[in-house]
C-alpha cells in the first residue's frame, strides 16, 4: 500500500510541476518587460520567490538557488528555481531545479544549503510534510546534475526533529571548522524559543551534536536559515529570528535578520559571542544566506517581508518579490561591513556624472532608470539632512532622513501611494559628513552607509513610470555636496 500510495504521489506532482512546461514558460517571459520589474535584481516573470538557497561554487560558475512558487503567489508549492553566472553580470535563464514529488517533501521543499563533496555539487533542504496538520520535517541531501538541470533526490539524513524540539526544525546549512564538518539548522524548543542546533558527521553519518550555546536565551520564539560563517578575524552566526518586540530604534520588522559574532567551540559548542545586529535596515530584507569562495563572504537576501504579500502590487500582476544584490561581507573589530560585489561595477554605462555644490541648502540631481549613486553631504551647520527620491510627475517620494542630534537615520515610505509604506529608524553614528552608496532598480533600492557600516533594501512602487529626481536638502547650508552617478545596464540572460 505504502509503495501505491508513493506512486500516487509522484504521479500527481509530475503533473503539477512539469519542468518542462515550467522552464518553457520562464523562458517567455524573459526579457522581463513589466515596468515594476527589476534589471539588476534577480526575480521571475510569475510566481513567488524567497530565501536564496544552495549559494555555491562549482564548475567554474556560482550557482544560485532559490525559494520559487511556479504555481501562484501564495507562501504554496515550495520548490527550488536555479541560476548560474560566471561574473554576477551574465545568467544563465532561471529554470525549476527542485520539487515536491514524493512522501517526505509533498507539502514544500523547504531552505537549504549548496558545498562542494567529491567533485559534486551536493544540496542539503528540508522537506516538509503534513498529515492530519501535523509537520513532520526530514532534512535530506540532492546531487545537482547540470546536464539535466534538476537536482537528483539522494539520502534522508534526519528523518525528524529531535527530541525537546518542536516540529520547526529546519533550513540546514553546511560548514567545516577545525577539519570537521557540520549542520546547522534552525529550531524551535518544546518552551517555544528559538535556537541553533547542530549535527556532524561521523563515519559517514549525521549525527546530533547539539544545541549552540549562546548569551541569547530568550531571542524569539523561532531562529530560521541560520549559517556559521568560520572566518580569519572569528566566527558569525546568521539568523533570522521570530517574535522579537519591536525597539524606538531596533526590529522594527515584522520579522529580523542578524547575526552574532565571535568564537565558536565545537567540542563545548559554546559560542562566545557580541552583541546581536541587524544585517539590513531596511523594509524588505528577510532569510539571507552566505557563503565563502577564494576569501570572500558573499551573500544574498530574499528581498521582501514574509506575511506581508498584500503590500507588494506586483502580487495582482502575478509575481512577488525579489533576491537582493550580491554583497560581499567583512569581519572587523565584530562588526560586519557590507559593500557590493566588485563585479557590479561591470554595470555602469560610461563614465561617472559629477555633480555637486558648496554652501547650499538644496540640490536636485536627475537620475536615470537604474543609476549608481555615490554621495558625501559634509554638514558644515546643518542639523537635519533629507535625501529624496522624488517621482515629481506622480507626486510621490521616498526619503532618507539624518538627524545630527539624536544620530538617528530614518527611512520614510509614506510619501509613496503603492506598496508598504511606514518608517524605519537607527542609530547612525556620523561625524562631519554622511556617506551614502545608493543602487535605484527600477523599485528595488539598496543603499550602504558610511562606507558599510549599516545597509537598507526596500522597494518603492511609483504609481507611473518615470525617472526618479535625487533631491538633497538640510535646515541649514550644507558645507559640500559631492556626487557620482552611474546609468547602469540590467542583467544579462542567456540561455545554457
Amino acid at each position: 500500500m505504502a509503495n501505491y500510495m508513493g506512486f500516487i504521489v509522484k504521479e500527481a506532482f509530475d503533473k503539477a510541476f512539469d519542468k518542462e512546461a515550467i522552464d518553457a514558460k520562464v523562458r517567455e517571459g524573459f526579457p522581463l518587460q513589466h515596468r515594476w520589474h527589476n534589471d539588476f535584481h534577480l526575480e521571475m516573470p510569475f510566481g513567488l520567490v524567497n530565501d536564496p538557497n544552495g549559494l555555491s561554487w562549482y564548475a567554474g560558475k556560482y550557482h544560485i538557488f532559490f525559494q520559487w512558487n511556479p504555481l501562484g503567489v501564495e507562501h504554496k508549492h515550495k520548490c527550488w528555481g536555479h541560476v548560474e553566472t560566471a561574473d554576477f553580470v551574465h545568467y544563465s535563464l532561471p529554470e525549476l531545479a527542485l520539487w515536491p514529488s514524493d512522501v517526505h517533501d509533498k507539502d514544500g521543499c523547504y531552505s537549504g544549503a549548496g558545498f562542494v563533496e567529491d567533485d559534486a555539487l551536493r544540496l542539503v533542504y528540508t522537506c516538509n510534510r503534513k498529515e492530519d496538520g501535523v509537520r513532520t520535517p526530514a532534512q535530506r541531501l540532492a546531487t545537482w546534475q547540470p546536464e539535466k538541470g534538476i537536482a537528483q533526490k539522494d539520502e534522508i539524513i534526519i528523518e525528524h526533529e529531535p527530541k525537546g524540539y518542536t516540529a520547526h526544525f529546519r533550513d540546514p546549512s553546511r560548514f567545516v571548522k577545525d577539519g570537521r564538518e557540520f549542520l546547522v539548522l534552525g529550531a524551535q524548543t518544546a518552551e517555544e524559543k528559538g535556537r541553533a542546533v547542530l549535527y556532524e558527521k561521523k563515519e559517514g553519518a549525521w549525527q546530533l551534536a547539539g544545541e549552540i550555546k549562546t548569551e541569547l536565551s530568550d531571542f524569539g520564539y523561532m531562529w530560521e536559515c541560520p549559517t556559521l560563517l568560520p572566518l580569519a578575524e572569528g566566527d558569525v552566526l546568521l539568523f533570522s529570528p521570530q517574535g522579537l518586540g519591536a525597539e524606538d530604534y531596533r526590529w522594527q520588522n515584522l520579522y529580523q535578520s542578524g547575526y552574532v559574532a565571535g568564537k565558536l567551540d565545537v567540542d563545548s559548542l559554546k559560542l562566545q559571542h557580541g552583541a546581536f545586529h541587524e544585517l539590513d535596515r531596511g523594509f524588505d530584507f528577510y532569510a539571507p544566506q552566505a557563503f565563502v569562495h577564494e576569501g570572500r563572504a558573499i551573500l544574498f537576501g530574499w528581498m521582501g517581508m514574509p506575511e506581508r504579500e498584500e503590500e507588494y502590487p506586483t502580487r495582482e500582476e502575478g509575481w512577488l518579490f525579489s533576491l537582493t544584490m550580491p554583497r560581499e561581507v567583512r569581519l572587523s573589530d565584530g562588526r560586519l561591513f557590507f559593500a557590493p560585489l566588485e563585479e557590479m561595477k561591470a554595470l555602469r554605462k560610461g563614465a561617472a556624472q559629477k555633480f555637486g555644490a558648496c554652501r547650499i541648502e538644496e540640490l536636485g540631481q536627475d537620475l536615470a532608470e537604474k543609476s549608481e549613486i555615490e554621495l558625501e553631504i559634509a554638514f558644515g551647520d546643518a542639523q537635519e539632512v533629507h535625501v529624496d527620491l522624488v517621482y515629481r510627475e506622480a507626486g510621490e517620494y521616498m526619503r532618507l532622513s539624518y538627524m545630527r542630534p539624536t544620530a538617528v537615520m530614518t527611512l520614510d515610505r509614506t510619501g509613496m501611494r503603492l506598496g508598504g509604506r511606514g518608517v524605519r529608524r537607527f542609530r547612525l553614528a556620523v561625524r562631519d559628513s554622511l556617506k551614502l552608496h545608493i543602487y535605484q532598480d527600477k523599485t528595488a533600492v539598496e543603499v550602504f552607509f558610511q562606507d558599510g557600516e549599516e545597509a537598507a533594501s526596500f522597494f518603492v512602487f511609483p504609481t507611473k513610470k518615470e525617472k526618479p529626481k535625487l533631491v538633497i536638502s538640510a535646515d541649514r547650508k550644507l558645507e559640500r555636496i559631492e556626487g557620482s552617478l552611474w546609468e547602469l545596464e540590467g542583467f544579462t540572460w542567456n540561455a545554457r
